[in-house]
């Protein structure tokens, strides 16, 4: 099945997806007319071609993400250091849905690839099922591990036969992503698939 992406401030970037490649990047004019039995979903901002986060390791081996019915205990927001450890040492079985949880929070900020050697095979489980890319690790790591890591890694252009791999942001212009951070993210397409999108 076809589908057609275009955002508001790129309609000169829209994607057309057929399965899980790209058919075509252009101009929405151009692809609505060439395809015009292709399915559109419009969104808000800029569609890029998704981020690359390099702290994989960091945010899904050494950080406990709690399930929602554990806020009263642990609360809702990722928990890292040795709070995280004594979590994972006093079961290890957690590890799984905590890594699990912490791909959809990666999804949820825009990022179609990780970057770091996983270790455990809970997270590579994760990453692997959610179809996150896994890239290289830049030399110097930017900052403290983040969902919207300072600077922001975008990955390379779309190009036609490639993966349909891609984030749609919230913003005007790229300038207001990297102001804005990866939290305005509103749609991540991964092998064509909507993966996550903002309610």
């Amino acid at each position: 099945m076809l589908t057609l992406h275009v955002a508001e401030a790129t309609p000169e970037s829209a994607v057309l997806v057929d399965g899980a490649l790209v058919a075509a990047v252009g101009p929405y004019e151009d692809l609505a007319a060439v395809r015009p039995e292709a399915r559109v979903r419009r969104w808000p901002g800029i569609l890029t071609p998704g981020l690359l986060n390099p702290y994989g390791p960091e945010l899904l081996e050494e950080t406990y993400h709690p399930d929602p019915r554990e806020a009263e205990e642990f609360g809702t927001e990722p928990i890292t250091g040795e709070r995280a450890r004594e979590i994972f040492r006093a079961d290890p079985a957690r590890r799984g849905a905590s890594a699990r949880r912490g791909v959809q929070r990666l999804l949820a900020h825009g990022t179609v690839a990780v970057a770091g050697e996983l270790r455990g095979r809970a997270a590579a489980d994760a990453v692997r099922r959610a179809g996150l890319a896994v890239g290289r690790r830049p030399e110097r790591l930017p900052g403290p591990p983040s969902f919207s890591p300072v600077p922001l890694v975008l990955l390379p252009a779309l190009v036609p036969g490639g993966p349909a791999r891609f984030a749609v942001f919230d913003v005007p212009d790229r300038a207001s992503l990297v102001r804005l951070g990866a939290s305005t993210c509103v749609a991540t397409v991964i092998g064509g698939r909507l993966v996550h999108r903002r309610r």
